[in-house]
């Protein structure tokens, strides 16, 4: 019997290798859940949904927020069960850099129901086509992380209508950059943020010169804010970028008011490449 039993789990083992192995993954491998018509079951996803499948008409599901799934089975489909178990489909979840399954289950014992499931990394397969990039949650964490150093001599300086602006700091994390921004505002007027914009400009040698300018969006920020009274730090993350000597990373920040106070930032090409590391 003790042989059987080992040779049992060598087999099982065997089988789950070579599924490994090939890439592929079987549909009773997938964690199995139980669902009814009554209760809504939520997924809690570690970062953004980017796509869900659900593979049968039995279901009906929908992303209420963007880190989280929410499904259940429909009468119409489960009514002819009289409350025994059946396989309803398989839900797919696909993150940013991950895709995780799950097989669905018909249960009308409340015992067997759970009302949220977080996806667990062993749940998951990564997604690896070619490089990587960050998430959400892996830009924040390191916005954070830039966020809590303490801020050393400014990079660059603006001064105008009692508003000044600084680059504190720059930070670089695989192929993303990272600016410490911080605005302090010296009247008593509360200031309502139009909007802060990003360009690589030519550089201004006279007033009359043209400037050719090409705007780009961060890719995260850590804070969004609607206006400020005295002080507002931020810090805003870019895909990583390049630009000649001839050009300035511009910042404008502007009020949204007709006679708007604004205010300008530059940063040269050799502050970049002096980043510091996160």
């Amino acid at each position: 019997m003790r042989q059987k039993i080992i040779t049992f789990i060598l087999w099982a083992i065997s089988i789950s290798g070579y599924a490994q192995q090939n890439g592929t993954l079987l549909k009773s491998q997938l964690p199995k859940i139980y669902i009814d018509e009554e209760i809504s079951l939520h997924f809690l996803s570690p970062e953004p949904i980017q796509y869900v499948d659900i593979s049968t008409d039995n279901m009906i599901g929908d992303i209420p927020l963007e880190s989280v799934f929410r499904v259940k089975a429909i009468r119409d489909s489960v009514s002819n069960l009289n409350g025994y178990n059946k396989s309803l489909g398989v839900v797919t979840i696909v993150g940013q850099k991950f895709i995780a399954q799950y097989d669905l289950w018909y249960a009308h014992d409340e015992r067997q129901l759970k009302t949220q499931i977080e996806i667990l990394p062993s749940h998951t397969s990564p997604l690896e086509v070619g490089k990587i990039p960050l998430s959400d949650q892996e830009l924040r964490y390191f916005s954070i992380e830039a966020f809590k150093r303490k801020t050393k001599d400014h990079i660059t300086k603006s001064s105008q209508y009692g508003v000044t602006g600084q680059v504190n700091s720059i930070y670089t994390v695989d192929d993303y950059i990272f600016l410490d921004i911080s605005f302090i505002n010296k009247t008593n007027l509360k200031f309502d943020l139009d909007q802060l914009r990003f360009k690589i400009e030519d550089k201004r040698i006279t007033k009359t010169t043209n400037v050719q300018s090409i705007e780009i969006e961060p890719e995260y920020q850590l804070f969004t804010p609607e206006s400020f009274e005295k002080k507002y730090r931020n810090i805003y993350v870019f895909k990583k970028f390049t630009f000649p000597n001839s050009k300035v990373f511009t910042i404008e920040l502007s009020e949204s008011q007709i006679s708007g106070r604004t205010l300008s930032l530059e940063i040269k090409y050799a502050d970049l490449l002096a980043a510091d590391t996160l």
